[in-house]
């Protein structure tokens, strides 16, 4: 790793104390979703907010090895198998997303019956949906500033035109 990349190295520290955290975080407001507010979009979005913070704490580069897009890509697709999952279970139970794991008691984790495992998918979707678009946009913020040539002006700088 270049000195150049990323933050400085009090950001790269804090980020690599703080990301933990905020995807616990997003974990718990997804599996909590049915109990107040929250759910799996809600912690896809605190999720992919700690992806954002190393991509921009270490550079992209560097988080490239740790994020990739094909990483984002698979993840997409598991999060969208396992909301089909959870529906289909549903279906050979009875109905299309019926409940088949029993409720337990009000105001409990296991209250939910089977929205922990729908909001589960959807957050993982969710997040790696949101941490693929970020470092794309990146990515095509790389490549365009690398395609510059001295013979042209605005050099150094981004434009529409590009």
């Amino acid at each position: 790793m270049k000195t150049g990349d990323g933050m400085t190295l009090i950001v790269k520290n804090v980020t690599r104390l703080v990301s933990g955290f905020i995807a616990v975080f997003g974990i718990y407001v997804a599996m909590t979703g049915h109990l107040g507010p929250g759910g799996g979009f809600a912690g896809g979005v605190v999720l992919a907010a700690s992806g954002v913070l190393i991509v921009l704490a270490f550079g992209g580069r560097t988080a490239r090895k740790f994020i990739t897009e094909s990483t984002c890509h698979v993840a997409d697709a598991a999060g969208a198998f396992g909301f089909l999952v959870v529906a289909l279970c549903g279906f050979f139970a009875g109905n299309f997303f019926a409940r088949f794991i029993p409720i337990g008691r009000l105001h409990h984790l296991a209250s939910g019956g089977t929205l922990p495992l729908s909001n589960l998918a959807i957050m993982v979707k969710v997040a790696a949906g949101l941490v693929g678009v970020f470092i794309a946009l990146t990515t095509f913020g790389r490549v365009l500033l690398e395609k510059k040539s001295p013979d042209r002006p605005g050099q150094g700088t981004m434009s529409f035109e590009e």
